[in-house]
């Protein structure tokens, strides 16, 4: 038996989409088993599976051991998992803005790191809540309105740093000629105290978040039906040539591009909405 991919895309309520970058509602099955590769990006993961949890071998965290997963949130890393699944899963996946951290997990996206966590330790009853009423219900349209509803329950309004939330839009933004030392200069910052500041609020540098950006860009164009050559990529999204982007991958996803594209047959839902989160 060949595969089967079921599932939909949702957008959030308009008073949520600074927040969230949309919704996928996912159903595979039929698949062999095996692992599939969870890319990093500049957006924090949330995850809520139904009738099997997710199963991470390796995780982002060098200190933190494999295990499951029935829901999770997970910030900023750059570090791929290892995600091992039986030929099926089932869930829902967000993908949250830093602002959207704040505003709703109700913590900035450094608290939460390379780490994965339950909803729970975060969302407390609402995570329960969450779960069991969305695996009671079956249809696409209808979980994602529960999600809007419960998320709209826990929103708060986050109060920023102008200069810090413009360091991110710069920095995670999709100018692939973007340098750390030309945003310190733009906002006024000396690059040290940028550099203190980002990594307080955000858990990464203002370098890897450059990183982080350009990898998801071209991770996206490989995902493409008829993706250009991998010299073309590496020129498009702002890597130096071909050899400097499979450095980066080697780095974040653990293997060159021309491998990944090779192996990937797991459509698993860490598809994004966009090449950069806004904070």
């Amino acid at each position: 038996m060949s595969g089967v991919s079921e599932g939909a895309s949702g957008v959030p309520d308009p008073r949520l989409r600074e927040f969230v970058l949309g919704y996928e509602g996912y159903l595979l099955r039929g698949f062999e088993p095996g692992v599939h590769v969870g890319m990093p990006g500049p957006g924090l993961t949330v995850i809520v599976t139904f009738d099997e949890p997710l199963r991470i071998p390796v995780t982002a965290h060098p200190g933190q051991p494999g295990g499951s997963w029935e829901t999770l949130a997970s910030g900023l890393t750059v570090r791929p998992v290892v995600i091992a699944h039986s030929g099926y899963q089932h869930g829902v996946q967000l993908t949250l803005t830093p602002r959207g951290c704040r505003a709703l997990l109700g913590v900035p996206t450094a608290a939460l790191g390379s780490w994965m966590v339950e909803l729970d330790d975060l969302l407390g009853g609402d995570a329960r809540e969450l779960r069991e009423r969305l695996a009671a219900t079956a249809d696409w349209t209808a979980r994602f309105e529960i999600f809007d509803e419960i998320l709209l329950r826990r929103m708060r309004p986050v109060h920023w740093d102008p200069e810090l939330a413009r360091a991110w839009d710069l920095l995670a933004g999709a100018d692939p000629g973007v340098r750390v030392a030309a945003v310190a200069d733009e906002i006024g910052w000396s690059r040290r105290h940028l550099s203190g500041r980002f990594a307080a609020e955000f858990g990464i540098t203002p370098k890897d978040a450059v990183r982080l950006a350009r990898f998801e860009r071209s991770h996206l164009m490989l995902r493409l039906p008829d993706p250009p050559a991998l010299a073309e990529i590496a020129a498009l999204t702002g890597y130096y040539d071909q050899a400097h982007m499979a450095r980066e991958w080697r780095e974040l996803a653990g293997l060159p591009p021309s491998v990944w594209r090779e192996r990937e047959e797991f459509p698993f839902v860490q598809d994004r909405h966009g090449a950069a989160a806004t904070p």
